[in-house]
Formats: structure tokens, sequence, C-alpha cells
């Protein structure tokens, strides 16, 4: 069984910064393209940023260009999201994503492109 488990939110002020990580078990990371999605009260879940198997490729929500980072660490079966400049409409329970990919550039973005899902981690930034 793919497991899929965040970790690093929190509570930040504005304009600092936070860095998630999405540990997979089960399967080794590097045969999954991964993504970071996040949903805010009331809200529906959003992309936030991807990255193909390699690392080669990434892709962001416009909202988050320049402020975030998204990497991966196949040895550790890691991916992180390295978030900088955090403003309070980042605040959001942030989920990661996993779906499986051997070969080829493409980044998934859309939710339903994924299947494993992890159980989320509030991010909290306060103005």
């Amino acid at each position: 069984q793919v497991q899929v488990v965040e970790s690093g939110g929190g509570l930040v002020q504005a304009g600092g910064s936070l860095r998630l990580s999405c540990a997979v078990s089960g399967r080794t990371v590097s045969s999954y393209a991964m993504g970071w999605f996040r949903q805010a009260p009331g809200k529906e879940r959003e992309f936030v940023s991807a990255i193909n198997w390699s690392g080669g490729n990434t892709y962001y929500t416009d909202s988050v260009k320049g402020r975030f980072t998204i990497s991966r660490d196949n040895a550790k079966n890691t991916v992180y999201l390295q978030m900088n400049s955090l403003k309070p409409e980042d605040t959001a329970v942030y989920y990661c994503a996993a779906q499986r990919q051997y070969s080829g550039s493409y980044v998934y973005t859309r939710r339903d492109d994924y299947y494993y899902w992890g159980q989320g981690t509030q991010v909290t930034v306060s103005s």
C-alpha cells in the first residue's frame, strides 16, 4: 500500500517561511509524479505546485510563483514545498498527492490526475 504523509505545517506570521514535507512509503517515490494542493475554509481544493518523477520539471499556480519552490529527494522518498513570503491568503490545509509516473516530463495539475493523497497539514499565516 502506498501512503502519503505530509508534515511541516504550522502558524507563521505574514512574510515568514515554512517548509512542508511529503513522505511516500510503500513504493519508491521516484516512480511518482507529485503535487501539492490546498484547501481554504469554504473553498474548493486548488492546485499549488507539481513536479515530475525525476524533478526535472515543475509547475506553479500563478499566486505562488516566485515565493514557493517544490523539490524532491528521491533517495529519501520525500517531496518538499518551500514556502517563503507567506501571506494570510496562503492559509489553508495543504495536501500532497502522488500519481505513478516512470518517465517523461509531464506534470499533473488537476485533482483528478492524482490517485494517492495525504491527510493534509494546516498552514496558518497571521497578518
